[in-house]
């Protein structure tokens, strides 16, 4: 899930509005473009049953990524890009409507995920946040692919705006779900009110020993919880939940999930090829590519109020709330509408 990462002149803000999500009206926000702020969404039709065909593999970076490479070979090229504790199936409804809208769809599994792999079994299992932007941009190289739409949610959200904040000449646009994710080290050491903290409780869990452990030994269980929290409303079933929990057997996953939070939380350091980046990015760049954030109305992770993040955006902008009981996982609940946004954005 997202972290509580915010620049630290907009904490105090972050405080105030944390809780104020949810009272957020039908009228258009004051610095939306588009003619409304809130989209209604049809039924859930999600099949259980349905499976990506063909997972593809690719050396890029430090990695052999696991991907899905869906539609024309010529057509416009979007990412999507998962959160934890989820998986490429958060998008198996998204791609089918953007293939059929001419796209060129590109959705990997993170590190950590699936069947992507580490080249070298001495490789450091780093979660922090800019490896995960770097990872995507190697993946491009990969497939040779100079620019495209980038749009995800929670883990891949951050990712999203990530690389449109440092390399918006390799970003088209960017759809990315709860807004302005880009955090730091010193950002995330300030406290928040005691409600927020304890949205954070598994955060903490994971900095100790006991945490690793539990994560380890009950992986599934544990995913399957923070999907009942952070999406109350959705009655996803088992076998909607199996489909993605298989990625969690990755052997890379614990140690790369463990060293996010704790990377977050500054008790697990970084590599150092990478202070430069991450400086540059404590510094709560702006990201001037056109961009739609979206938010789902009953979003149960802890998530800050649009008004908080829209002034990062500074190109064309809009952000969207998506009624109709529809939590954290915006993507595999409401995806006709994430769809629609990767679409109009391309517009923009």
């Amino acid at each position: 899930m997202m972290d509580s990462t915010l620049p630290a002149d907009e904490i105090d803000q972050f405080r105030r509005q944390f809780f104020g999500t949810a009272a957020l009206g039908v009228a258009v926000l004051p610095f939306a473009t588009t003619a409304s702020a809130q989209t209604a969404v049809p039924a859930r039709t999600s099949d259980a049953s349905a499976r990506f065909d063909t997972v593809k593999q690719i050396d890029a970076g430090v990695l052999n990524i696991g991907y899905v490479d869906m539609g024309p070979a010529k057509g416009r090229p979007v990412v999507l890009l998962h959160g934890w504790p989820y998986d490429i199936h958060s998008f198996i409804e998204v791609a089918p409507l953007l293939v059929a809208a001419g796209y060129r769809v590109i959705i990997p599994h993170l590190r950590g995920y699936g069947t992507t792999r580490f080249l070298a079994a001495a490789a450091v299992r780093n979660g922090q946040q800019a490896v995960f932007a770097l990872d995507v941009i190697a993946l491009m190289d990969a497939l040779k692919i100079p620019t495209a739409i980038v749009a995800g949610f929670d883990w891949g959200a951050r990712t999203a705006n990530i690389v449109a904040a440092l390399w918006p000449e390799r970003c088209k646009a960017l759809v990315s779900v709860s807004g302005y994710l880009i955090g730091s080290q010193k950002a995330n050491s300030m406290p928040l009110p005691p409600k927020a903290e304890l949205s954070w409780w598994y955060q903490f869990y994971f900095a100790t020993e006991r945490g690793r452990l539990g994560y380890e030994a009950n992986r599934h269980d544990f995913a399957k919880l923070i999907w009942q929290t952070a999406s109350p409303t959705w009655k996803f079933d088992d076998g909607t939940f199996d489909r993605s929990a298989a990625s969690f057997d990755n052997p890379d996953h614990v140690a790369i999930v463990i060293h996010n939070y704790r990377w977050r939380l500054g008790v697990a350091q970084g590599e150092a090829q990478y202070d430069a980046l991450e400086a540059r990015l404590a510094g709560a760049p702006s990201i001037a590519v056109p961009t739609i954030t979206m938010e789902g109305d009953a979003n149960g992770a802890p998530h800050p109020e649009p008004s908080a993040y829209a002034g990062k955006f500074t190109g064309k902008y809009s952000h969207r709330l998506i009624d109709g009981g529809i939590g954290h996982n915006l993507p595999q609940e409401a995806p006709r509408a994430f769809a629609q946004a990767v679409i109009d954005v391309a517009g923009y």
